[in-house]
């Protein structure tokens, strides 16, 4: 029986759709809002040198080019976001990626449209909505967009099993991230029935992985959760006169893990500093403590 790995960490995410185009377009034509008369036929995976290292900056997974049967070329954007704020980047990151294709000496005409894809692990609201798509529409006729820039957020956790025995191939794929993980005994065979989901699941066998892509795993989720510690909101002071100096000592205490955290994860000093707001001479003392 094979043992499995859980696509949504960033490197076994990287290593299916970052590596075979097939699956990832299989995979974006099943998700994506795109036109009914619209689906991608060839993809060019973009340049990452810009994708910071630090886990708290971080955020793109894969980004690609796309190219429909109409010719028409298209930006995504893909994400997999563990914060509260991250409807912000994301916007932010899809109009970056938007602006950074008029190059010098192109015509605004030359821009493609961007898709910003959010996988999330987390709900994004309350409301039973699983699949949430934004795009600039008319304050007064709907029926009026402007296309250049969309967004859409998928809730896993939202998918309830009224939805999940649905045979779609979206639904499926969705399944495939939410359902498989180190915990899989046994895959359901409708998963099994698609060939490019079938391959997907082949590439997250444990037994196809070395020693040190195993480490890279758990770094990725010890960044994760470096992450989570970060943004959680235990640095906001407390406005009770009383508390301050238990929640300073907190603070601090939470700051010394994170920094301990990151150095582990061989990130420098000087991206340390910036992840947690501390000078370069507050984090040495902490590591030689």
């Amino acid at each position: 029986m094979p043992r499995y790995l859980d696509p949504k960490n960033d490197f076994i995410f990287k290593r299916i759709f970052g590596h075979h185009p097939e699956l990832l377009k299989s995979f974006l034509n099943a998700i994506l809002p795109l036109p009914e008369d619209c689906v991608i036929e060839s993809l060019t995976y973009l340049p990452t040198e810009n994708v910071p290292e630090v886990p708290v900056l971080k955020y793109s997974i894969v980004d690609v080019r796309c190219l429909d049967n109409h010719g028409r070329h298209f930006i995504v954007e893909m994400q997999l976001q563990w914060t509260g704020d991250f409807i912000k980047r994301m916007l932010f990151n899809s109009a970056t990626t938007y602006v950074r294709q008029l190059e010098k000496g192109k015509e605004y005409a030359d821009l493609s449209p961007v898709y910003g894809l959010a996988l999330l692990d987390t709900k994004f609201d309350q409301s039973e909505e699983w699949f949430h798509h934004y795009q600039m529409r008319h304050a007064v006729d709907n029926n009026k967009t402007l296309d250049d820039i969309q967004l859409v957020l998928i809730e896993l956790p939202k998918l309830k099993p009224a939805i999940i025995t649905q045979k779609k191939l979206a639904i499926l794929w969705l399944r495939f991230l939410k359902e498989i993980n180190e915990r899989t005994q046994e895959v359901d065979p409708s998963l099994l029935s698609v060939a490019p989901i079938k391959e997907a699941l082949s590439l997250l066998e444990i037994a196809s992985y070395n020693e040190a892509e195993l480490l890279a795993y758990d770094r990725e989720w010890d960044a994760v959760s470096s992450e989570k510690t970060l943004l959680s909101g235990r640095f906001a002071e407390g406005k009770a006169e009383g508390r301050a100096e238990g929640l300073a000592e907190g603070e601090m205490k939470t700051k010394i893990e994170v920094v301990h955290n990151l150095h582990q994860l061989g990130i420098s000093i000087e991206q340390i500093a910036i992840a947690t707001h501390l000078s370069a001479a507050e984090i040495q003392r902490i590591l030689k403590k």
